[in-house]
């Protein structure tokens, strides 16, 4: 092993960014060898990516972390050596309300109040609709109230746009309660 580990970032990030739980805390940006997003993961979790020489640094904040005898920069973004195939029918099966609030970015879909949010199924449960991402919406409260048991056309609502099974950098969104800059590069818009 060697006495020091620091492979040829690309970039440095802030100290101040991404950081929780103390100065090693926090999470990384995983991405494929293509330079897909697929993860996020602990500090700690990519520095062993790191070790094992299975992932490389992409982006570093300017901490550095240490061990009894080594030194290496705290990763922010990491990218796999090898291609990892990720299934894309993953993506479909997770519906959670986080989930769901971050494909329809924090906002009702009906009036697009971005408060007091819940979910709400476009054609109720009761009438035959399912739980799929085609069929479930964010909501504020009073929009859920006023549309009720009702389908759009007999309560006089519309959407703001369809549902749809959302990207995966949703979930990576949903991983993270704040984007740090540094992965903004990598994220779809």
């Amino acid at each position: 092993m060697a006495s020091s580990v620091s492979p040829a970032p690309i970039r440095s990030a802030p100290s101040s960014e991404h950081q929780r739980r103390g100065r090693t805390g926090g999470r990384v940006l995983v991405l494929n060898a293509t330079y897909e997003p697929i993860n996020v993961c602990t500090v700690r979790r990519a520095v062993v990516l790191l070790l094992k020489e299975k992932a490389e640094v992409i982006e570093h904040a300017e901490l550095r972390l240490h061990s009894a005898n080594s030194t290496m920069a705290r990763p922010v973004v990491i990218r796999l050596v090898s291609y990892v195939r990720i299934p894309r029918d993953t993506h479909r099966r997770k519906i959670t309300r986080r989930a769901v609030f971050a494909r329809d970015n924090w906002t009702c879909q009906y009036c697009g109040s971005r408060s007091n949010l819940t979910v709400d199924h476009v054609i109720p449960r009761s009438k035959g609709g399912s739980s799929s991402w085609d069929n479930i919406v964010a909501s504020c409260a009073p929009c859920n109230r006023r549309k009720g048991n009702t389908l759009l056309r007999q309560s006089g609502m519309e959407l703001r746009k369809p549902p749809s099974t959302p990207s995966p950098d949703v979930f990576i969104q949903v991983a993270s309660p704040t984007i740090p800059v540094a992965w903004r590069a990598y994220l779809a818009a």
